[in-house]
């Protein structure tokens, strides 16, 4: 029924803030509890001293490593940040610390008057509680968590976030180098946690453990071809407030640091990850190992930001997916091979052009975007292999104007698949959603949250209706999409089957044979993908489903008043939370925007 598969992988560094805060495990959010939440200000509104906490909270945040700090703002000194250490950070991590600073922490919110604070703020409370309480229960499991992911672990991330750190004066340029130079301790650090892992049977699978060597042995492979080289050297010719020969020597001291810090520290790892491999306990998903279904359930809550159970979850994607092909069988006339022989035809292979003519594509349906630069950059032959067939890198929150779309060509089978691709990434996707909110004026503390089943299940409820833009017939775009979507919730439900139901390879191959799908080796390899990956699928698809669940919701709510242009402005007001959270504001945003209005 389905005829083609690719693999949905696209979360490498579109949300540069899960990078900095799940894998570098910063504590400093937690650790707030003499902040100015924590007693009575006199003659100072509610809303002030709330805004006040938010806003020393945010600094002591961003301020734990050198790469949350570099990436989210470009000119600390503007939030009072005046230095910070120069760190990535460690993956030293004490479950009963953890819980004792969240309690400490959720002691000075109930310090604050919450029926004083105005919407925003009580939005801003609210998802601060809702991570709290998130952080609190997940930190049992703190174990379970894999910082080096086959999808978005640190051995793949790390050079492209090195790639793409902006020098905008001598002082970055001497804190990169700098911050290279302590690659060693990170990893050091990385090591001995993988080991703790694996002390307690919870290491990876023997097959993980080898894609994890491959990935990291790849980017070794590049030698002076390496793009940690060849970046330096871009960015570094646009810093006005250095002489060429400066910028000559920073170059030559670059190379001698990535040959130096660097690559002995991923020579260092994959050592380390061939002393472990063969002490992992089990090559299932998580549901056989003990306490895994718990962890699991927990993980996809906090993905997804659902509060529906895996059951329901697992009932609500077969009946999107039963709504789908039903769609699919409304549309007469045309097949889906004829459908995708247009769609190899569309003509449209220029990326600049493609996010241009979508940009003035969604102009009748969603708010007005902000005005930004972007430049799209291609990924490293080398690395090709490796990486995720696009991302977007989110700017710093007071650089918003400038953005970046990496794409990776050989993930480009066609211009359709570009064309969404580039939907998912840019316009309406990442680029407008980060920029969009941004124009809002949102608190600083919610730059340094993530949501990823927001983020990406607004990026994916725009690559689906993309679809309806391309130069391509009504038909064709339904038939497509509707298989699109399929695919993915075929994924969802294999990620649900894997880790919580413990499908067996073999199950998951009979499973996709059900639709079509038999080719043994793809399905097998989508098997050890999810295994790697826990619940990245569901941030996706649960994500764009609720977007749907959403929007559904607003129309019955709305009827003949229904405008999807309003409805897109209330939920990209709220920004990234919890869908629970979403629903509740997305009414209140709407009220105060109409009485705006009146």
């Amino acid at each position: 029924m389905l005829s083609s598969i690719s693999y949905y992988i696209k979360s490498i560094c579109k949300n540069q803030k899960k990078y900095i805060r799940e894998i570098l495990f910063s504590l400093c959010f937690l650790t707030a509890v003499t902040l100015p939440g924590c007693k009575a200000s006199t003659g100072v509104g509610e809303n002030e001293r709330f805004e006040a906490y938010t806003k020393d909270l945010f600094c002591k945040e961003v301020s734990a490593n050198t790469v949350s700090l570099h990436y989210t703002l470009k000119d600390p000194e503007e939030y009072g940040i005046k230095s910070s250490p120069v760190t990535f950070g460690t993956f030293d991590m004490n479950g009963e610390m953890v819980k004792a600073s969240a309690e400490n922490m959720r002691q000075a919110l109930l310090n604050f008057e919450y029926n004083e604070l105005d919407t925003e703020n009580k939005l801003t409370y609210d998802i601060l509680n809702y991570q709290l309480r998130m952080m609190k229960e997940s930190a049992d499991y703190i174990l379970y968590e894999e910082p080096l992911g086959l999808v978005s672990g640190v051995q793949t991330q790390l050079p492209v976030v090195l790639s793409e750190y902006q020098f905008y004066d001598r002082q970055d340029v001497e804190a990169y180098l700098e911050l290279l130079e302590t690659t060693g301790e990170y990893f050091e650090s990385l090591i001995e946690f993988e080991r703790e892992k694996s002390a307690a049977g919870l290491f990876m699978a023997d097959y993980a453990a080898d894609t994890v060597i491959s990935q990291c042995q790849a980017f070794l492979d590049m030698d002076e071809g390496n793009y940690l080289y060849s970046t330096f050297a871009d960015r570094i010719s646009k810093v006005d407030d250095l002489t060429e020969k400066e910028k000559n020597d920073y170059i030559q001291d670059n190379a001698l640091t990535v040959n130096d810090y660097i690559f002995p520290a991923y020579e260092k790892l994959i050592s380390a990850i061939v002393e472990l491999k063969g002490s992992g306990k089990n090559e299932k998903g998580l549901a056989y190992l003990p306490e895994g279904k718990d962890y699991y359930e927990l993980e996809v809550r906090d993905s997804t930001g659902s509060e529906r159970s895996v059951e329901e979850m697992e009932d609500l994607t077969r009946r999107q997916i039963s709504d789908d092909l039903e769609a699919m069988e409304q549309v007469l006339g045309i097949s889906t091979g004829e459908a995708q022989e247009a769609a190899a035809s569309m003509g449209q292979d220029n990326a600049e052009m493609i996010l241009s003519y979508l940009r003035k594509g969604i102009q009748t349906a969603f708010p007005e975007p902000p005005n930004t630069t972007l430049e799209v950059k291609y990924v490293a032959e080398a690395m090709e292999e490796h990486l995720s067939p696009a991302f977007y890198m989110i700017p710093a929150i007071d650089n918003t104007q400038e953005n970046v779309i990496y794409i990776n060509q050989a993930h480009m089978g066609n211009d359709l698949t570009l064309f969404t691709t580039l939907a998912h990434e840019g316009y309406p996707g990442h680029l407008y959603q980060t920029t969009y909110y941004e124009s809002t004026g949102p608190d600083p503390i919610r730059s340094v949250m993530d949501f990823g089943g927001y983020v990406e299940g607004w990026a994916t409820y725009a690559e689906m209706g993309s679809y309806y833009l391309a130069p391509l017939s009504k038909e064709q775009a339904t038939l497509l999409q509707k298989n699109n979507s399929i695919i993915l919730g075929l994924y969802a439900l294999a990620d649900m089957g894997i880790h919580y139901e413990g499908w067996s390879r073999m199950d998951t191959v009979a499973f996709f044979k059900n639709y079509g799908i038999t080719d043994v080796q793809t399905v097998e390899d989508i098997y050890e993908l999810i295994i790697g990956s826990p619940g990245n699928y569901l941030k996706y698809y649960i994500g764009y489903v609720e977007f749907l669940e959403l929007k559904k919701e607003w129309v019955r709510e709305m009827g003949t008043d229904f405008s999807q242009k309003e409805f897109h402005e209330a939920v990209l007001k709220v920004g990234p939370a919890p869908f629970e959270i979403v629903e509740d504001y997305m009414w209140q945003i709407e009220d105060e925007t109409h009485a705006g209005k009146e």
